[in-house]
């Protein structure tokens, strides 16, 4: 397991100065999927990210620079999307956690992508990937 075991439900840790930041139910669409349809139309998709950031000692100044911005963590997301297509999920989850983890105080990284509109019978269906500094 990459993924150090402490931060594995990402919470908030006091003790450990760990910061749980998150992005919920992003819906995006993209062109995503290994049949023919699904490398010509976007389809949607919903994103969920979840950040264990280690807080620096001190006090924290009122300052954007000094934290992990959500606003940051979404517009690499729909960089990536704007990309292309991807065949799996799993590849974006993984660009997507790759995308988190470059800023070096992230210490793991949770993504969950769905597609809501696969299959007729399930809400949805997709892959959950936890990734982390070794």
């Amino acid at each position: 397991m990459s993924a150090p075991t402490q931060f594995s439900k990402h919470v908030a840790n006091a003790g450990a100065r760990i910061r749980h930041v998150f992005v919920r139910d992003l819906t995006m669409l993209a062109l995503i999927g290994i049949h023919d349809a699904e490398k010509l139309k976007p389809q949607r998709i919903v994103v969920n990210i979840d950040l264990s950031v280690q807080e620096s000692d001190g006090p924290m100044p009122d300052d954007i620079s000094h934290v992990v911005s959500y606003a940051i963590i979404v517009t690499k997301c729909e960089t990536i999307v704007a990309e292309g297509h991807v065949n799996l999920v799993e590849t974006l989850a993984e660009k997507f956690a790759d995308a988190c983890l470059k800023d070096k105080r992230v210490v793991a990284a949770r993504v969950r992508i769905e597609k809501p509109d696969i299959i007729p019978n399930a809400k949805s269906v997709g892959v959950e990937i936890e990734r982390g500094r070794l």
